[in-house]
């Protein structure tokens, strides 16, 4: 799984060496002269490169240049949008609301016509300003709670659904050298991000531009996150973090919160003995949660031939399924964006898979796009302090409020 994919979902350079196809995309130009350059940030599966490569020489109206991007990709493009040397057509953790309200995008609505409810929505979302889309989701990537069905069993316990529950049976599969739970080296902060306030039935946005979490149940459910800690139930200081199944597979958990790409490395290993779930609920309007994020395809304003490179776009990620499938499921192990597809898709109708995209249909939630890195960064902060050093919920939660609020202020002054 490339370190970026993680970073997506964990809630939430310079341009370094190009190692793209150049001009090799298996065939000539384009019938009609035009070319196109096409971003992507570097992946870690193998063959995933290749196969960029060839879904872009196996259109027939451009020649399309496919580069492979590695360092800082969302800082690359954000600095090459404002130029006239960037892609045309780019992959994105995005689009920004600032790269949308600058213009530097393109409007791709009309590329989803009649699919759009097809997309699915959390990933979507994010993509989409004022019920224009400006990104076409590629993939879903989701994360989950791995649990080891056989310790469960012999203590006695039935799979955590409330947060209570989880608590609890972190404290007692904690025992001799195996810790109840990993959630990352850091106790959590880093990879839970908002999703424990969506546990709680609350959200990090409200739809109309608001603080989602000004409620009693948001210090309520963060503040039992220190619980894991007061146990002493949390595995810190594995050899790898929480991206890795690692701990898990060696047995130094009986419970990891790790990402979907872990999966298959996970069954290979621990074949049925194990099962995933999504983020318990917390309190009465609680719900199951899973975090979800999704890189999609943009086309800069800036573009020489944007007719084209939108065609292009909707030829590849719209109309080209069997493109889409493959590019989730043949390098990696991910969720077409698709519903349709993920439905259908053979490697996820089974068992802890098919769970996964159940989880992420039925439950997903992705970081708004209001939510800026200023918001994120003072409730990171602040979560960090409630889990680790066990401050006070309802006294940080007030300063964050006050700080998000005035940041939701400004950015829609400026719109």
């Amino acid at each position: 799984m490339a370190i970026r994919r993680r970073e997506l979902l964990a809630a939430g350079a310079g341009a370094g060496l190009l190692v793209g196809c150049g001009s090799n995309t298996g065939r000539g130009g384009g019938g009609s002269g035009v070319s196109l350059a096409q971003w992507y940030h570097q992946y870690g599966e193998p063959g995933t490169q290749q196969a960029v490569q060839r879904y872009a020489a196996a259109f027939k109206k451009a020649h399309v240049t496919v580069e492979w991007r590695p360092g800082n990709y969302d800082q690359q493009t954000a600095a090459a949008l404002l130029t006239d040397s960037g892609p045309d057509v780019f992959e994105v953790n995005g689009p920004t609301l600032d790269q949308i309200r600058g213009g530097q995008v393109l409007d791709l609505t009309d590329l989803v016509d009649g699919v759009r409810n097809d997309f699915n929505p959390a990933v979507l979302g994010p993509k989409t300003y004022r019920g224009r889309v400006y990104g076409i989701p590629q993939v879903v990537d989701t994360q989950l709670l791995y649990y080891r069905k056989s310790l469960l069993e012999k203590a006695g316990l039935e799979p955590p659904t409330t947060l209570d529950a989880l608590v609890d049976a972190a404290r007692e599969l904690t025992g001799g050298k195996v810790k109840g739970l990993f959630l990352g080296n850091d106790g959590g902060a880093g990879v839970l991000g908002g999703t424990p306030l969506y546990a709680a039935g609350l959200e990090l946005v409200t739809q109309d531009g608001e603080v989602g979490f000004d409620d009693p149940a948001a210090a309520r459910t963060l503040g039992k996150l220190h619980r894991f800690h007061t146990d002493k139930s949390l595995l810190l200081g594995a050899p790898s973090d929480w991206s890795d199944p690692s701990a898990f597979l060696q047995g130094l958990t009986a419970m990891q919160w790790s990402g979907l790409w872990a999966l298959p490395q996970v069954r290979r290993e621990l074949g049925d003995d194990f099962g995933v779930l999504p983020f318990p609920a917390d309190g009465g309007g609680g719900r199951p949660t899973v975090p979800v994020g999704a890189y999609g395809a943009a086309v800069s304003a800036r573009s020489r031939h944007k007719e084209v490179a939108k065609e292009y776009v909707k030829w590849l990620w719209v109309d080209h399924t069997d493109f889409q499938q493959d590019f989730a499921l043949s390098y990696g192990f991910h969720i077409p964006a698709r519903v349709s597809l993920a439905e259908k898709a053979g490697r996820l109708r089974q068992g802890p898979a098919a769970d996964a995209v159940r989880f992420a249909t039925d439950h997903g939630y992705a970081q708004p796009l209001l939510w800026t890195p200023a918001s994120q960064t003072a409730y990171q902060d602040a979560l960090s302090r409630i889990i680790r050093n066990g401050a006070s919920p309802e006294r940080e939660l007030r300063a964050v409020v006050r700080k998000v609020s005035a940041e939701l202020d400004r950015v829609k002054k400026s719109s």
